[in-house]
């Protein structure tokens, strides 16, 4: 057996079969299909006997190194690389669930994860419980013997709160159930979940994957037996990913690492000049030692991530005011870009939830999220500081 090599090599050199041309970098394949050699490899390789290429729907070379890459990170034995992070989310669930079952989710998730438990589930009979990222011990008063999946974020979407995996990966395990991770946030470089219990882990790859804000991607990756009844649900529904996307995708991640080493150290300065701004109600970063799960963070994370929320004094008029003055800063709903993007969650994001659901999962109307980039902190200080003035 090879020797395992460290994040940062794996995330280079992982790479495809390098063509009769021997180039040094990936090409890109971007075909629709694969042709065959004769009519019993045609055969035999609808019929599953033999792994290969037969559509880019199903597969393709590019979308495979992407994937492997991905695996090698996370700890994972399989994976599926889709279009969109949310394609990822809604195949990794349709694939596994079955009218009548359950879901126990933390509330505090994404706000189209959200639409899509409340609004879209309930018409095929699959229900959500949720509970407090503050309240784990309600967990298990929850799971009910429909109960199939444990889900949840960690850092959340948007407050940053951070979930003890480790604690939730033994629920999982004690009541049989599959666990499953969204790990966006944190990226598989400060964070692997399947190493705390997660049987699946999802990113989109839109975020600090691509990191550069140029393409749409999403992807599970997991258990084997898992992620080959979500393979087989998506090799029919078509959400797969485009080859060229997972060009881009494939190459990003060998800067993954230097890059995220960047975004932490700029957030963790910014949200240290902010917990002593006298205008700032309050800040949440994984790492600050203020923050309540601040040694949670320490034992699962390698740092806290790129992002970075805070509410301004005087509520949701001062906050208008801060959004118009901010001048470097991109006003976006994009996360885990090289340039940093300012958002209002409760007007964008999370819109679509209503002010209870928001406070409820502690959104305030004057919340702020701030994707830290890769500029030189002190400019992006120097603008948030301006903008508060």
């Amino acid at each position: 057996m090879a020797e395992k090599k460290r994040f940062e090599t794996e995330a280079i050199r992982t790479q495809i079969e390098r063509t009769q041309f021997l180039e040094h970098s990936s090409p890109m394949y971007l075909t629709s299909s694969f042709v065959f050699e004769d009519a019993e490899d045609m055969r035999a390789s609808f019929a599953e006997e033999k792994e290969r290429n037969i559509y880019s729907r199903y597969s393709n070379p590019n979308s495979t190194e992407f994937i492997d890459k991905v695996c090698k990170m996370e700890g994972a034995e399989a994976g599926f690389a889709f279009a969109s992070g949310m394609a990822a989310v809604y195949s990794t669930f349709a694939a596994l669930l079955e009218s009548g079952d359950h879901i126990v989710s933390s509330k505090s998730i994404f706000g189209s994860t959200h639409t899509l438990f409340t609004q879209f589930f309930p018409k095929w009979k699959i229900e959500t419980s949720y509970f407090d990222v503050n309240e784990v011990e309600t967990v298990e008063q929850l799971i009910t013997p429909k109960t199939k999946i444990l889900y949840v974020e960690s850092p959340t979407n948007p407050g940053v709160d951070v979930l003890d995996l480790e604690v939730l990966g033994d629920i999982a395990k004690k009541h049989g159930l599959i666990f499953i991770i969204d790990n966006c946030f944190a990226s598989p470089y400060l964070q692997q979940p399947i190493k705390f219990g997660a049987d699946l882990v999802i990113h989109s790859g839109t975020k600090l994957m691509d990191g550069q804000g140029r393409v749409l991607a999403g992807i599970t990756v997991g258990n084997h037996d898992l992620m080959d009844q979500i393979y087989r649900f998506a090799r029919i529904t078509g959400p797969a990913l485009s080859p060229f996307n997972a060009w881009v995708l494939s190459k990003s991640l060998e800067t993954l690492a230097l890059r995220v080493d960047r975004h932490c150290s700029n957030a963790l300065k910014l949200a240290t000049y902010l917990e002593d701004h006298p205008k700032v109600e309050w800040v949440k970063y994984p790492f600050l030692k203020s923050h309540p799960k601040y040694e949670v963070a320490k034992k699962q994370m390698k740092a806290g991530g790129c992002v970075v929320a805070f509410e301004v004094k005087g509520g949701l008029e001062a906050g208008r005011k801060f959004f118009d003055k901010v001048q470097l800063l991109s006003l976006s709903a994009n996360l885990g870009d090289s340039r940093s993007i300012i958002t209002h969650p409760a007007s964008t994001t999370h819109s679509k939830l209503t002010g209870e659901e928001r406070q409820a999962v502690g959104i305030s109307d004057g919340m702020v999220r701030v994707s830290v980039g890769l500029e030189h902190v002190d400019d992006i200080i120097a603008d948030i500081a301006q903008a508060l003035g």
